[in-house]
């Protein structure tokens, strides 16, 4: 070969590699490109929930192939995924009283599951969390705001709602039903995932059906469950799924992940019905939506635990006009943040009393989350009293009861098949070491693990001297955490409901609110300190408002009218609703 075409091939060489390098540039600065710019927001946007339950990254979009989801996978197409979202419990009541007011459930009296429920377990009355007098739910926040607030179905905040929270709330609950123009923040929940899908005789809910026709009142449903021939078949039967290392490979188990799979791919057939509706109204480039679940997965060792399995839920949010499409956001991301991000996005900024930080709008933080954090107590009649912090890599634990083993015979829970499997095995002495970790007679004081090299949480480190600086730096984030938010792990939930009623034996009541005019303008106070105001008008006609407005300034009412107007403090019982003649 001659020098000079050795030196044209040396040359042309060179140019590849340089083209080659440059495109793998050019990648990885688009690629950050994508998860770093801010998405350009309608200045009132609409905005839209759908909320699923018990519900892991099962889904092609985070890297599970089992079912196909095409609604949700367009959706992740034209949006952002965020695998790094967190609950701040593994159960819903405690993780929806997070993202309605923007606090920890612990430091609110809202993270035993449920306060209303297993009274004569506790031996206490029921009660709601009673956080401090300026806290509002999200939505109330939003309507006095001018958006038209609906929840479509479930509530299950740890506290009866103030007739103010929404417009709507119920099955038939729909965004359509606004003033012209008006934005909108509707939530629309998603039931079939629920741990209770996996019960037997197995069969989908009727009432879930509704979302194929939201909002029309004149569509009914049956009571109770289909029958398992009626129920959609998404995925075959014979389908051999990967079981997580903490759960044994049996038929039962087998079937109850065809279960699962089964319900989450009908309920990514009723996300594309409500999404096509949101289409069809011509709504969806001026709508920022949101899906997510209320908390980690369904089976057992997932749900109620602060393993990732319980914690973490994956979630997607469609820009309007697919800014960023198909893009992932990496950074870690609470529950508790998402209050705090609604008012950032519709353009006011955080209230003081807000425990998490806007990570989306115009108020967005100057710093990402360094950490997120969860924290377990009663279940149902079974207490413990668990808390943990985790980084983007490790997970350290703390358990204040470490006599007390792993598995509570939680009775809900034992009506899955592979709840009773496990069981069945446990006593057989059949479940290998890794299986058998939950129910232990004890657990450790401290946990720690690396969560991007062991994400079942299976191999503590706590004691590996090579982690004793990591451990040694959570642990002391745990404590500063836990001084910031006030919370009290362990403490008897008797002791707790006497600090949340002020040492009183009944539920504090809301006082009356009153009415004051001058000439026609009526003026409404309530002397209850943090009391939402709501009230009604039945005009000369007799024909009464059917929805609660929020009162935020004296109004002129109209002659020979009737106003209704009721108070309400979060965690109080409401007050009487007073009728005032004009």
């Amino acid at each position: 070969m001659n020098s000079t075409v050795f030196s044209f091939i040396k040359v042309a060489s060179l140019c590849l590699v340089l083209l080659v390098v440059s495109c793998q540039e050019q990648k990885q600065k688009n690629e950050i490109a994508a998860t770093s710019a801010e998405p350009s927001i309608p200045e009132r946007p609409n905005i839209l929930w759908l909320v699923t339950e018990d519900m892991s990254a099962y889904l092609p979009s985070f890297g599970d192939s089992t079912i196909v989801t095409p609604n949700l996978s367009r959706l992740a197409k034209e949006g952002v995924i965020y695998p790094n979202l967190f609950s701040t419990s593994g159960v819903c009541a405690p993780s929806r009283a997070a993202i309605t007011t923007g606090m920890y459930p612990s430091s609110i009296g809202a993270n035993h599951m449920r306060t209303t429920s297993y009274t004569e377990v506790t031996g206490l009355p029921a009660y709601g969390a009673v956080p401090p007098s300026d806290v509002r739910m999200i939505s109330e926040l939003l309507r006095k705001d001018g958006y038209y607030c609906t929840n479509n179905y479930k509530t299950d905040y740890q506290f009866n709602a103030p007739v103010t929270a929404w417009d709507e709330n119920g099955p038939y609950a729909h965004w359509r039903n606004r003033e012209k123009d008006q934005p909108f923040f509707s939530v629309v929940n998603f039931t079939e995932t629920h741990e209770s899908g996996l019960f037997e005789p197995y069969g989908h809910r009727y009432i879930e059906k509704r979302h194929y026709q939201l909002g029309d009142r004149s569509f009914k449903w049956k009571e109770g469950r289909m029958s398992e021939e009626e129920t959609p078949k998404h995925i075959a039967k014979d389908t051999k799924f990967n079981i997580p290392p903490y759960l044994p490979n049996t038929e039962v188990v087998q079937r109850d992940m065809w279960k699962m799979y089964n319900n989450i791919a009908e309920m990514d057939s009723q996300v594309g019905a409500v999404l096509k509706q949101l289409e069809d109204d011509g709504l969806l480039e001026n709508t920022i939506v949101f899906f997510y679940g209320d908390h980690g997965g369904t089976m057992p060792r997932q749900k109620r635990l602060i393993y990732d399995s319980g914690l973490n839920t994956p979630m997607i949010i469609r820009f309007p006009n697919k800014v960023n499409a198909g893009s992932k956001d990496d950074q870690l991301i609470s529950f508790v943040d998402f209050a705090p991000t609604l008012l950032s996005l519709t353009g006011s900024e955080p209230h003081d009393y807000m425990q998490g930080q806007a990570f989306l709008g115009e108020f967005k933080a100057k710093n990402k989350r360094e950490y997120i954090y969860g924290a377990a107590d009663r279940f149902d009649g079974f207490t413990d009293a668990i808390r943990a912090v985790r980084d983007n890599r490790f997970k350290y634990i703390r358990n204040y009861r470490p006599e007390q083993g792993y598995y509570l015979p939680i009775d809900y829970r034992e009506n899955i098949p592979t709840m009773q499997e496990l069981l069945r095995l446990r006593d057989a002495g059949e479940l290998n070491a890794i299986q058998s970790l939950w129910f232990g007679s004890t657990k450790p004081v401290e946990e720690l693990y690396d969560c991007q090299l062991d994400q079942h949480e299976i191999n503590n480190l706590a004691k590996n001297p090579e982690y004793a600086e990591t451990l040694k730096k959570l642990s002391g984030e745990l404590d500063k955490w836990i001084a910031n938010i006030g919370d009290q792990p362990n403490l008897p939930e008797g002791e707790l409901l006497k600090q949340l009623w002020e040492g009183e034996e009944v539920q504090p009541v809301t006082l009356n609110p009153t009415a004051d005019f001058l000439v026609s303008t009526v003026t409404i106070t309530c002397a209850t300190e943090g009391a939402s105001i709501g009230y009604k008008i039945t005009d000369d006609n007799k024909k009464e408002s059917t929805v609660w407005q929020v009162y935020v300034d004296p109004f002129k009412l109209p002659e020979n009218s009737t106003l209704s107007i009721q108070s309400h403090r979060i965690g109080f019982k409401p007050s009487d609703i007073v009728v005032v003649n004009k």
